[in-house]
């Protein structure tokens, strides 16, 4: 992943998301501009894990992945989510880069380097309680577990819970059921 070293304005994001190569994700995080490659295939493995739990305990539900979602937090910023789990036909005419007011949680999977993963656990973390997203989910595949943050206040989530893969999670309201980890193990 590379990172720019200063800050860039969404006009200056904008233009190079649309220069970038196909193949590769660009998003805008508190200021910086990050480039990552396509996710293989455990991490879209993972998000499904989740999807397939989310649609059986709430059919009207639907994770929609590799999402674009516009997260103001501070400033302007462009996240694109693992998946957003939303009402079913939530996105249905917004733009790429969508409004999260609808996403009850966001899903993301940690890949690449373990300066990736800290992208997911801290800077992605701090930016979706920023917007207000109920719920975050993150499968760390670097530490074997499942970490769920809820309730965000004053730009940070009040609650977080920890499960190591194999073990269950319980996941807060809306949602009110166990996440099984046993396939992530």
């Amino acid at each position: 992943m590379t990172v720019a070293q200063t800050e860039v304005t969404l006009d200056e994001f904008e233009a190079f998301e649309a220069a970038a190569p196909e193949g590769f994700h660009v998003e805008l995080i508190n200021g910086r501009v990050l480039v990552t490659p396509a996710p293989d295939g455990d991490h879209s493995e993972a998000s499904r894990v989740v999807a397939r739990q989310v649609i059986r305990n709430h059919p009207g539900l639907w994770l929609y992945e590799e999402r674009g979602l516009a997260v103001p937090a501070y400033r302007a910023g462009r996240a694109r989510a693992d998946g957003a789990v939303a009402r079913d036909g939530y996105f249905k005419g917004q733009p790429s880069w969508s409004d999260p007011s609808g996403v009850l949680m966001v899903v993301e999977v940690t890949s690449g380097s373990e300066e990736d993963a800290k992208i997911d656990r801290i800077d992605k973390r701090d930016a979706y309680a920023q917007a207000g997203l109920p719920v975050y989910l993150l499968i760390d595949r670097h530490r074997g577990e499942v970490v769920v943050h809820w309730d965000p206040e004053g730009g940070n989530y009040q609650h977080t819970s920890t499960a190591t893969f194999g073990a269950k999670l319980a996941l807060p309201e809306p949602f009110g059921f166990d996440l099984d980890t046993s396939e992530l193990a």
